[in-house]
């Protein structure tokens, strides 16, 4: 299809006055036009940036989307502009004429002559979503994102600004989150290249401070561990080193060492000689995790590898089901990576399947109640959970609620504070629902 050409108009910057030229499309051809069809998604279509202040502003125009092979001619005129009936039929009358001549004859014809009329641009971009089969949570997602980065682009020259719009996102700083901004840096055109610097810019931004939030967050953390190690008790230390083990490296020692230091160069004796002390223990208990964990390893190595050399892996997996656990999934989980690494697709296949059956003979110990729990916590959204919550109301019982609090409980003293969040929430939910 031939594409229509955008329009020059002549603006004036809401903030700073300057006049300028911008372009504005009125007919986007999704089919024909993939680059416009994704600056339409984003946000980023018949969108002005002033040259003079970088004021970015979405100009009220009206458009025509069009694809033929969903069959969609979609319409919206904005209400601001107050355009006459007669003037939006002549609008839509001109588009319809276009298409129908762009159109090969033996292609269907019949939905442009009934084009969707929208009140907002958010419908119609909704309506197209919908045709592409994204879902509304994907949606609202989507949208979220589009809020986050024009306030970001609006601050990007204020560094101080900038940051304390950051900092409140940082939660929805996801690695989702950039993937999505690169998607809009990359359906940017040639039209926009200064919305694509200013986008450029904001990743740069959000990459400089999301390294330096991650490295003050992992310092924090850090120096929590080294202080719960500190306090607690003899009897209870190896299970918070076995907890905290993922923490405990070189550089936990290494801050360690110089709390030591610091306590002899204050005089304090008693702290060196208690910090050294329990210094000795921790590096014991650590060696003592690692050997089991390099024998579980072992051992899974060996189980799998027997299994494997069976005629029937899956049913071999079963006749040793007392052999496995969840330290088997670990192990299974790495040789899968390594199998992928490594080029062997029919291995990976073997393994996933070996997988998918010791998940199945773990699920297989379970009470009732636990197992709905992995279903729950198994859903995508806190939404999904509730929903499915409520549609299975003959298993919520006081059991499930006492279960979900101690499944809580057990994820706090893993330090998985997000899982233990969701967990406490769906208690509250079943308690809520048996009365």
């Amino acid at each position: 299809m031939p594409s229509a050409p955008p329009q020059p108009v002549q603006l004036a910057c809401p903030s700073c006055g300057t006049r300028f030229r911008s372009l504005v499309y009125t007919l986007v051809d999704g089919g024909e036009q993939p680059e416009l069809k994704a600056a339409l998604l984003t946000g980023q279509l018949n969108v002005a940036v002033c040259p003079a202040c970088g004021m970015a502003s979405m100009l009220s125009a009206p458009l025509i989307y069009h694809d033929a092979g969903k069959q969609l001619f979609l319409v919206y005129v904005p209400q601001e502009l107050n355009s006459q009936p007669q003037e939006i039929d002549r609008f839509i009358g001109d588009a319809s004429a276009f298409l129908l001549r762009s159109v090969p004859n033996e292609a269907p014809r019949g939905y442009l002559l009934a084009p969707r009329r929208f009140l907002t641009l958010q419908s119609l971009i909704e309506a197209i979503y919908e045709a592409d089969g994204v879902s509304a949570e994907d949606l609202r997602r989507q949208n979220r994102y589009v809020e986050i980065l024009t306030d970001l682009v609006n601050v990007v020259d204020d560094d101080q600004r900038f940051t304390e719009k950051a900092q409140g996102y940082t939660k929805e700083l996801t690695p989702e989150f950039f993937a999505t901004l690169d998607a809009f840096i990359n359906a940017t055109n040639k039209a926009q290249a200064q919305m694509r610097s200013l986008l450029i810019r904001v990743r740069e931004k959000l990459q400089a401070y999301t390294a330096r939030a991650a490295a003050l967050a992992a310092t924090q953390e850090l120096n929590a561990a080294i202080e719960r190690l500190r306090t607690v008790s003899d009897d209870e230390l190896p299970s918070a080193v076995k907890e905290l083990r993922p923490l405990i490296d070189y550089g936990f020692f290494e801050l360690w060492t110089e709390q030591i230091e610091a306590a002899e160069a204050s005089g304090d004796t008693a702290t060196a000689q208690m910090l050294t002390a329990r210094r000795s223990r921790i590096l014991e208990l650590v060696e003592a995790i690692d050997r089991e964990a390099q024998e579980l390893f072992e051992r899974g190595s060996a189980l799998i590898d027997d299994v494997l050399s069976t005629s029937d892996p899956v049913a071999a997996l079963w006749e040793r089901a007392a052999e496995v656990d969840e330290g088997l999934l670990t192990v299974i989980s790495a040789s899968i990576a390594a199998a992928r690494h490594a080029g062997s697709p029919e291995l990976v296949d073997q393994l996933e399947q070996l997988a998918a059956t010791a998940q199945e003979i773990i699920e297989s110990r379970l009470s009732p109640e636990d197992r709905f729990i992995n279903e729950l916590m198994a859903q995508e959204t806190t939404l999904d959970a509730t929903r499915l919550l409520r549609k299975n109301m003959t298993k919520i019982t006081p059991e499930l609620a006492r279960r979900l609090n101690e499944r809580a409980a057990e994820e706090e003293k893993r330090a998985n504070q997000a899982a233990a969040e969701r967990l406490r929430q769906l208690a509250r939910e079943a308690s809520a629902l048996l009365f």
